[in-house]
């Protein structure tokens, strides 16, 4: 088939969840496939990491993406306006139309069009509703990464400030209604997690639809091509690891920085904070966690220092949606992990066998602890999750089955 595959990241490095997702994705499909690759691109994207995605692409196009705050306060006047999520609104680009559009009139036509998350599922249907004009509707897939709803409803559970409360139940609200239709309007539907389906569909059941499930499809990564991180046997770091811009990212490491590593430290009082992501929260450094506890760098190319001087890898996580990558990360590197429930949403984790789980702040500051006292549990629970990682999330493996969602 020819596929035009339509993402809101440049899905090369692989420096976070999403971009992993696609990126699996299609290699799996390239091998068998013509695929075209429409992507946004930032200002910090490389020529080199289109070079590399034009080695197994078809062709590779992309549009520009902007970010600012003065922006953002248009989208959510617009979207406060017209009643549409902020997040898609935000992502409604002239550049990307334009594409969509030539390329939806362009002399070889398309066979299907695969919409990476739901940002993307509205220029799929654009591009559907154009090209069906000229020869026929191409088949149309769109790709949950997750029930993106229950995001902004997580946030604003632990959200002090009314204001932003309301802004957050409204966005929630918005994108379920959103989120319902625009999986109805598929002829595909594929999720990450069971649990993505059921609250998407939970909605659905509310107004009497219901929404395609195509089939469940998980994350996955490369295990067999990466070996498991050498780790220093005197490490004291607790790394976390993921991009801080990605709110519940933030939230989850300014929880752990303020509500549970005082907690670690009193047991394990030389134990050093690694917090690694770009745009890292200010109130990190207002905790008065001191200096020699703490090492904030931002975003870093390669993070196997600092993960060979672990002891504990962290999901703190709070809200969010789908499948956390940092934990399929972690397995791939052989690192013992310390999660929320939430954090390991969607994921096949086995307290005490592939990872820790707590919910509160004195139970994760004790089983972080206890990883540093312990070196055969800390070893244990490390070796479980490489193993979960090589028989469950494999891409090589699982990703088979976007054959048969391919089929007519």
């Amino acid at each position: 088939m020819n596929i035009l595959f339509l993402t809101q990241v440049l899905p090369f490095p692989l420096d976070a969840g999403p971009k992993a997702r696609a990126y699996y994705v299609l290699r799996a499909l390239a091998q068998r496939h013509e695929v075209t690759l429409l992507s946004f691109v930032r200002s910090t994207d490389t020529a080199a990491a289109v070079d590399h995605l034009h080695s197994f692409c078809a062709d590779v196009r992309t549009a520009p993406m902007t970010r600012s705050s003065f922006r953002d306060a248009g989208y959510l006047l617009r979207s406060l306006v017209f009643s549409r999520p902020f997040i898609i609104e935000r992502d409604a680009s002239v550049d990307m139309n334009r594409t969509i559009d030539a390329l939806a009139q362009a002399d070889v036509p398309f066979d299907a069009v695969h919409a990476d998350q739901l940002w993307m599922a509205p220029y799929a249907l654009r591009f559907c509703t154009i090209a069906g004009r000229k020869v026929r509707r191409p088949l149309s897939v769109l790709d949950q990464h997750n029930a993106v709803f229950m995001i902004p409803q997580r946030m604003a559970d632990g959200e002090r400030n009314p204001f932003k409360r309301a802004l957050m139940m409204l966005e929630a609200r918005k994108l379920a209604t959103f989120e319902v239709n625009t999986c109805r309007a598929f002829d595909r539907v594929t999720w990450v997690t069971q649990e993505d389906f059921d609250a998407v569909q939970a909605q659905a059941a509310r107004v009497g639809v219901q929404v395609p499930n195509d089939g469940v499809l998980p994350i996955c990564g490369d295990p067999e091509a990466i070996a498991p991180i050498a780790r220093s046997p005197s490490g004291r770091r607790v790394t976390f690891l993921g991009g801080l811009h990605y709110p519940p990212n933030a939230q989850g490491i300014a929880w752990f920085a303020r509500e549970i590593f005082p907690q670690v430290l009193r047991v394990v009082p030389d134990a050093i904070l690694t917090v690694i992501g770009k745009q890292p929260p200010p109130e990190l450094a207002m905790l008065g966690i001191p200096s020699r506890n703490l090492e904030v760098t931002g975003y870093v190319d390669d993070p196997t220092p600092y993960l060979a001087e672990s002891a504990v890898f962290i999901v703190p996580l709070l809200a969010g949606g789908g499948m956390r990558v940092k934990i399929i990360d972690g397995w791939t590197w052989g690192l013992p992990i310390v999660s929320t429930t939430i954090g390991a949403e969607g994921v096949a984790a086995e307290h005490g066998v592939n990872l820790l789980l707590a919910d509160d702040p004195v139970a994760f500051a004790r089983a972080v602890a206890d990883l540093f006292v312990d070196p055969a549990l800390n070893q244990r629970i490390a070796a479980g999750g490489r193993s979960t990682v090589l028989k469950r999330y494999n891409w090589r493996i699982v990703y088979r089955d976007w054959e048969r969602i391919y089929q007519r």
